[in-house]
C-alpha cells in the first residue's frame, strides 16, 4: 500500500489572523460596551458598525482590528494563551474608537467608513460624551485585569503620546509650507510615532505584559509597533495622494486640497525642483499638477524609502522574539500586510 505524505496546512494569511483575533475579542468587547449607559452604548455600537442610529442591528464595515490582533499576538509571543491578551485588546480598541470619535470632530470629517461619523449621526456633544465614556471604560477594563496596575501605566504613557501627536498634527495645519516655520520631515516622524505608532506599540506591549512577558520583550514589542505606526502612516500619505479612490475610499488629491503636511509633500519641498510647489498647494484646483511635481521632486520615493526603513526596523525587532506558538511569524505577516510587501 502506497503511503502518501499528509498535506501541510498553509499558515494563516494576514486577513485570517485579523478575523480570528477579532472574533476572539468581540464577546469581551461587546460585554464591556454593554456596561455603558444605554444611549452611550448605542453610539459606541454604531461606531463599531454593530447597529444603526436608533439601535437596529447592522453589519456595517468596522475596522480591521489591527490593535486587537497585536494585543492577542503579544500575549502569545510571551508564551501565554492568546486569551490573556483579550483585556488589552478590548482596552486599546476602546481607546482607538475614542480617538476616532474625537478626531472626526476636530477634523470636521463627516463620514467614517462610508457612514456618517458619530458626531454627524448623533450630534457633536453626544459624540464627545461617547468618546469620553469609551476612554473611561478602557481604563476600567485594564484596571480590573490581572496585572492591571502596570498595564494602566503602559496605556497612560501611550495616551500621553497620542495626545502629543494629535496636538502636533493640528498645529502643523497652521504652519507654512516654506520658510523657517515650515514643518520638517523629522517633526513629522515624531508626530507619526506619537499619533499612530504609540497605540499600536501599546497594544502589542500590553498583550505581552498581561501574558507575563519579561520587560525586554514588552519593550521590543512597543518599539516594533511604533515603527509599524510610522510606516503605516507613510504609506497612508502616499495613498492619500496617488491611491485609487475605489480602494482608499478617499477622493483623488484630497490630502493636497486640504493642504495637509504629509511626508511626500515635506520631502519634496526640500528639493530645488519643487520651487513652484507652495503656490500649487495654495491652489485647490491644481492638485493634479501638485501631485506630479511632488513625484518629480522625489516626494513619493522618499516616503516609500522611509516606510521601508521603519518596516525593516520593526521586522528586526519581531525576529528577535521567542517563536512561541508561531506568534512572531504571524506578527511578521501582519506587518507585511499592513504596510505592503512591495514598498
Amino acid at each position: 500500500m502506497t503511503a502518501f505524505p499528509s498535506a501541510v496546512q498553509a499558515p494563516p494569511s494576514a486577513p485570517e489572523i485579523l478575523d480570528r483575533c477579532r472574533e476572539s475579542v468581540r464577546p469581551a468587547l461587546a460585554e464591556a460596551v454593554g456596561r455603558l449607559h444605554p444611549w452611550v452604548a448605542e453610539m459606541a455600537a454604531y461606531s463599531f458598525g454593530w447597529c444603526e442610529v436608533g439601535g437596529a442591528p447592522a453589519a456595517a464595515p468596522g475596522g480591521k482590528g489591527v490593535r486587537q490582533a497585536l494585543a492577542v499576538l503579544g500575549a502569545r509571543a510571551a508564551g501565554a494563551d492568546g486569551r490573556a491578551g483579550v483585556p488589552a485588546a478590548v482596552a486599546v480598541e476602546l481607546v482607538h474608537a475614542f480617538s476616532l470619535l474625537h478626531d472626526d470632530i476636530m477634523d470636521g470629517d463627516a463620514t467614517r467608513r462610508r457612514r456618517p461619523a458619530v458626531w454627524k449621526a448623533y450630534g457633536t456633544g453626544p459624540a464627545v460624551l461617547a468618546g469620553d465614556a469609551l476612554f473611561a471604560l478602557a481604563v476600567e477594563t485594564l484596571a480590573v485585569a490581572p496585572g492591571g496596575a502596570g498595564a494602566v501605566r503602559l496605556l497612560s504613557a501611550a495616551l500621553a503620546d497620542l495626545v502629543r501627536g494629535q496636538a502636533d498634527d493640528l498645529l502643523f495645519a497652521a504652519r507654512p509650507f516654506g520658510g523657517p516655520e515650515r514643518v520638517t520631515p523629522e517633526e513629522y516622524r515624531v508626530m507619526a510615532e506619537h499619533k499612530t505608532g504609540a497605540l499600536l506599540g501599546c497594544a502589542a506591549a500590553l498583550g505581552a505584559a498581561l501574558g507575563g512577558a519579561p520587560e525586554p520583550v514588552v519593550a521590543a514589542l512597543d518599539r516594533a509597533g511604533r515603527h509599524l505606526g510610522i510606516a503605516f502612516q507613510l504609506v497612508d500619505d502616499v495613498l492619500g495622494i496617488w491611491g485609487d479612490p475605489a480602494v482608499t475610499g478617499k477622493p483623488v488629491g484630497g490630502d493636497l486640497r486640504e493642504r495637509k503636511k504629509t511626508f511626500p509633500v515635506l520631502a519634496a519641498l526640500g528639493s530645488p525642483a519643487a520651487r513652484r510647489l507652495p503656490a500649487l498647494l495654495d491652489s485647490p484646483g491644481r492638485t493634479t499638477e501638485a501631485a506630479a511635481l511632488i513625484e518629480e521632486a522625489g516626494g513619493r520615493t522618499a516616503a516609500l524609502a522611509e516606510a521601508r526603513t521603519h518596516t525593516a526596523a520593526a521586522r528586526a525587532l519581531l525576529a528577535q522574539l521567542p517563536s512561541a506558538d508561531g506568534a512572531a511569524d504571524e506578527l511578521l505577516r501582519l506587518l507585511d500586510f499592513l504596510v505592503g510587501r512591495d514598498l
